[in-house]
């Protein structure tokens, strides 16, 4: 019986040592996907897209709460001096428009996360192009990302970043 044990113990330790063998042999990376969101041209030159896109809606929506904002005012101003059937009035006004700039904000935040998506997937698209590019020429056999925590000589995300740059 112990020298099944002794057999199976030294077997046991010769995988773990051969495993142990093959791990040190490989060679990892790590790519942060947010900073390539953040850093990468592709990723800024998006944002920028999307901002004159969206520009025109939002300036919209900036003066459709001003006006909200100065009914409500008003209304809170001029109230008890108003006739009872202009108060009515102005106040069916000011929920009318609340309910539509409610409405337009909602559709705003919609059309908006649909094409930041959009955008989002051609960046990883073209982010996911590089970093195999990387992994082939350099020859990694594991690259990560959104990982817990990871030492910073693994990181390759500003050879992606640069990769990205020159339209790899």
């Amino acid at each position: 019986m112990k020298a099944k044990s002794f057999v199976l113990a030294s077997l046991m330790s010769s995988m773990l040592f051969v495993a142990g063998e093959a791990v040190a042999e490989m060679k990892i990376g790590y790519v942060n996907t947010q900073r390539i969101f953040r850093d990468a041209p592709a990723a800024q030159k998006a944002g920028k897209k999307l901002e004159g896109e969206f520009a025109k809606r939002d300036q919209e929506l900036q003066a459709m709460s001003k006006q909200l904002q100065g009914m409500q005012a008003n209304l809170e101003k001029n109230s008890v001096t108003m006739a009872e059937t202009e108060r009515r009035a102005k106040e069916k006004e000011f929920a009318d428009l609340s309910r539509e700039f409610q409405r337009r904000q909602r559709e705003f935040r919609e059309d908006l996360n649909l094409r930041q998506n959009e955008e989002n997937a051609a960046v990883i698209e073209k982010a996911n192009k590089a970093i195999k590019q990387i992994a082939e020429t350099e020859k990694y056999d594991l690259i990560l990302q959104d990982v817990v925590w990871v030492s910073p000589k693994l990181d390759i995300t500003d050879r992606v970043i640069k990769a990205l740059a020159e339209g790899k």
